[in-house]
């Protein structure tokens, strides 16, 4: 239902002092605050009518109002202004991401602890999804007389590292031909097809050579196992402790869920391209209905890819967050972008 002028801007005077203090808001702080040309008993009755329409609750008797979950979801949905970061605030994070912009994953770890640190709140970020990617490229690194690593590189970006084992003395002509053999193979091949027949089958390729090659073989085919998994990184994950409105049995149980790759991916997951605001009782998992959840997705070569994502209070500046949480998304999928056509 549509509010009256005057109601929205009670509201929305209540929800942001509300957000800046902690504390109920009476008549006299809205007075002063919003610039509201009454006396304090219209500003009364207004209130009245905001919490008999569910959008304020006064929590004891004699105190001012604060705002219920139907509130926040009005002010996010009919009134709220999310202002762009500023030209200085885009070159700070962008100056931050690229000095960290050595794989995917290096910029959303910079990307999850800039949000944190900016919302004061907890930040978790996924990988590109390498449902659909390549192998780009596959290189070896000698690590010892047996031993070497295999770095596979991922046409989503990503890399990942397998260290093998071979029962003879490796030297760097040996990784030569495991490389040629290996990137003429694999190069352009998806993700999700190097299992187990495809490397039963490479060894049959190969022939004599196979038989120097079940360890790197094997590294090849775990690694690309690795690159088509969503992985999470999170930061400020401390900051879920200081949720005074949650008791210390449910912050436990929220801890124990977003240390969980697994439920954290298949949440964000199911989160849709645009900007998406959860609040409280919304969330489907119950470890967040005293929390709120922010979300968007960046964008990686045009295409949506992995999602950025922000858990905090119910009581959460959610201007603040949005702003910074597009912002930092507009910037991390830009430089992956980046990186992955270098």
């Amino acid at each position: 239902m549509e509010l009256a002028a005057r109601k929205k801007k009670i509201l929305t005077a209540v929800i942001e002092n509300y957000i800046n203090t902690g504390e109920p808001v009476g008549s006299k702080t809205l007075i002063e605050t919003a610039g509201l040309d009454v006396s304090s008993a219209t500003v009364r009755n207004e209130m009245v009518d905001l919490t008999s329409r569910g959008y304020l609750v006064q929590p004891h008797t004699s105190a001012g109002r604060i705002p219920t979950e139907q509130g926040y979801r009005y002010y996010v949905d009919n009134i709220m202004s999310v202002p762009p970061v500023s030209n200085e605030g885009r070159d700070f994070i962008e100056s931050r991401l690229y000095d960290n912009a050595e794989s995917p994953e290096s910029i959303l770890k910079t990307a999850t602890d800039l949000i944190s640190e900016l919302t004061d709140c907890t930040a978790f970020a996924t990988t590109p999804n390498g449902e659909n990617s390549r192998i780009r490229k596959i290189s070896f690194v000698q690590t010892g007389a047996h031993t070497a690593m295999a770095v596979l590189i991922a046409s989503n970006g990503i890399i990942k590292t397998k260290l093998f084992r071979c029962e003879f003395i490796i030297t760097p002509e040996i990784l030569g031909i495991f490389d040629k053999a290996l990137n003429e193979l694999c190069a352009g091949v998806k993700l999700s097809s190097i299992n187990q027949p495809f490397i039963q089958s490479a060894a049959a390729r190969f022939g004599e050579l196979s038989l120097f090659m079940p360890g790197v073989l094997m590294a090849i085919k775990e690694a690309a196992l690795s690159a088509e998994q969503v992985s999470v990184c999170r930061s400020g994950m401390t900051k879920l402790l200081f949720m005074t409105q949650i008791n210390a049995a449910a912050i436990r149980r929220l801890v124990e869920f977003l240390k969980n790759d697994h439920d954290v991916a298949s949440l964000f997951e199911r989160q849709p391209i645009d900007t998406t605001i959860t609040i409280g009782s919304e969330n489907s998992r119950v470890e967040l209905v005293s929390s709120s959840l922010v979300t968007t997705r960046y964008f990686v070569d045009g295409n949506p890819s992995g999602v950025l994502a922000v858990v905090g209070p119910v009581r959460m500046n959610y201007t603040r967050t949005i702003s910074i949480l597009e912002c930092v998304s507009e910037c991390a999928g830009s430089i992956i972008s980046e990186l992955i056509e270098f």
